[in-house]
């Protein structure tokens, strides 16, 4: 991955930040465009689809989660990886950025160090994909369907074929409810040999592998995937 065959668009309304954070990508390669607004930022985004957007979540007349989400609508920005920069550290602030679209937040003031490792593992996640292939995404988690990999963060994550094939179904979920019924008929459908701990023994191991609060259980119906559960913190 080299940084300078990507597009870095910056948009904050505190022209300090445009310099700083625009000097320390530019030094280490990045191509890098700024804008100081939000209504700049989303034109700007539409005529020069940057690989990533690092986006202000508190901007006048349109805040940063506003923005996420003109942005989330324009299918050719659709797998362009969005970074809130932001003194905000509030549970609600974060949730209602991952629910508009965002990818990831990262915290002033900001550490150069930090922010560039940042970016380089949300860039990698679209490099690690095959070009073409399907990807299903929640948190910090990426499943390749096509090439059966996962991958969290910058780490491939080893799973069994009944392991990947459950988080994949557990994931194109969208954070619905999957009945255990459902479970079993999608990924053993009339195999009548599977015993009833099955997939509470499946979601045990993927919760080992992927975290513990990934996988939710809902007594006496069955499991869904929690989105933001996996998010670094």
């Amino acid at each position: 991955m080299r940084p300078e065959d990507f597009l870095v668009l910056l948009i904050d309304d505190e022209p300090d930040i445009l310099d700083i954070v625009g000097y320390c990508l530019e030094k280490e390669g990045f191509r890098v465009i700024t804008a100081p607004g939000g209504a700049q930022g989303i034109r700007l985004a539409e005529k020069e689809l940057p690989n990533l957007i690092l986006l202000d979540v508190m901007m006048p007349e349109m805040d940063g989660i506003e923005v996420c989400e003109e942005l989330r609508k324009k299918p050719e920005l659709k797998e362009t990886r969005i970074a809130f920069l932001t003194a905000r550290t509030e549970d609600y602030s974060q949730i209602a950025g991952l629910e508009a679209g965002g990818d990831d937040y990262i915290a002033k003031p900001i550490k150069p160090r930090l922010l560039l490792a940042r970016i380089k593992a949300l860039l990698k996640q679209n490099v690690g994909l095959a070009d073409g292939a399907k990807a299903v995404k929640a948190g910090d988690i990426v499943i390749d369907v096509d090439r059966r990999v996962v991958l969290k963060g910058e780490t491939t994550i080893e799973l069994a074929k009944k392991e990947f094939d459950l988080l994949h179904l557990l994931m194109a979920g969208n954070g619905r409810v999957l009945t255990r019924e459902h479970i079993y008929s999608k990924l053993w459908k009339n195999d009548f040999q599977v015993g009833d701990r099955t997939i509470d023994v499946h979601v045990l191991r993927l919760r080992n592998k992927i975290g513990e609060q990934a996988i939710k259980t809902i007594k006496g119906v069955g499991y869904r995937f929690n989105q933001n559960a996996t998010q670094p913190e």
